[in-house]
C-alpha cells in the first residue's frame, strides 16, 4: 500500500512539473520561456485560453476581478478588460492556427505599454506522440529601453498566470 501511494505521489509531481526561466536578458530586452504538461485535449486549450477570466489572477488585473477580462480569438481580436467608463487593451491576437496548435499576441502587458515596449506572448500546446499528455508552452519576448531591469518582476506575473492556466487545464 505504501509503495502504491509513494508511487502515485511521484506520478502527481511529475504531472505538474513546470519550468519557468528568464533565458535571455538584456538592457533593453529579455526572453522568457515556461512549459509543462497538461492533460487537457488539444481544443479544450484553445477554448480555455479564450477564456482568461477563468484563470487570469485578479491580483493582476487594473479592475481588481478577472471576470472583467475577454479575449476575441481572432486574428485583430482584443484581449481587453472593462473599467468603469472605460478599459485597456491588454494584448491583441495576430495569429491563431489551430491546427499547429498555436496563438500569437502582441502583448505589452501592465507597465510595458507605459514604456512604449514591444512584447510577443506565443503559445504553443504539442500533441503527445504515445498519447499522453500534452506539452504546453509559452514564450514572452520583450524589447524596449530599460525593459531588461523588469525581467524578473514580470516573470514573477507570468509564471503565476501561466501556472494557473495549466492548473485549470488539468482540471477540466
Amino acid at each position: 500500500m505504501l509503495k502504491t501511494m509513494s508511487a502515485g505521489l511521484a506520478l502527481a509531481m511529475l504531472a505538474t512539473t513546470a519550468s519557468a526561466e528568464v533565458k535571455t536578458r538584456t538592457d533593453s530586452g529579455f526572453t522568457l520561456a515556461f512549459e509543462r504538461p497538461v492533460r487537457a485535449a488539444p481544443e479544450t486549450v484553445l477554448e480555455t485560453v479564450a477564456m482568461p477570466a477563468g484563470w487570469w489572477s485578479s491580483e493582476h488585473t487594473y479592475s481588481g476581478d478577472a471576470a472583467n477580462i475577454r479575449l476575441d480569438l481572432i486574428p485583430g481580436g482584443c484581449w481587453c478588460e472593462a473599467l468603469p467608463g472605460g478599459g485597456i487593451k491588454h494584448a491583441e491576437v495576430v495569429m491563431v492556427w489551430p491546427e499547429r496548435r498555436m496563438v500569437r499576441f502582441d502583448a505589452p502587458f501592465g507597465p510595458l505599454q507605459g514604456m512604449g515596449a514591444d512584447a510577443v506572448l506565443t503559445m504553443t500546446w504539442s500533441d503527445p506522440p504515445d498519447g499522453g499528455e500534452r506539452l504546453l508552452k509559452w514564450t514572452f519576448v520583450v524589447n524596449g529601453p530599460g525593459t531588461g531591469a523588469m525581467a524578473d518582476a514580470i516573470d514573477a506575473v507570468m509564471t503565476e498566470q501561466f501556472r494557473r492556466l495549466g492548473d485549470r487545464l488539468d482540471g477540466l
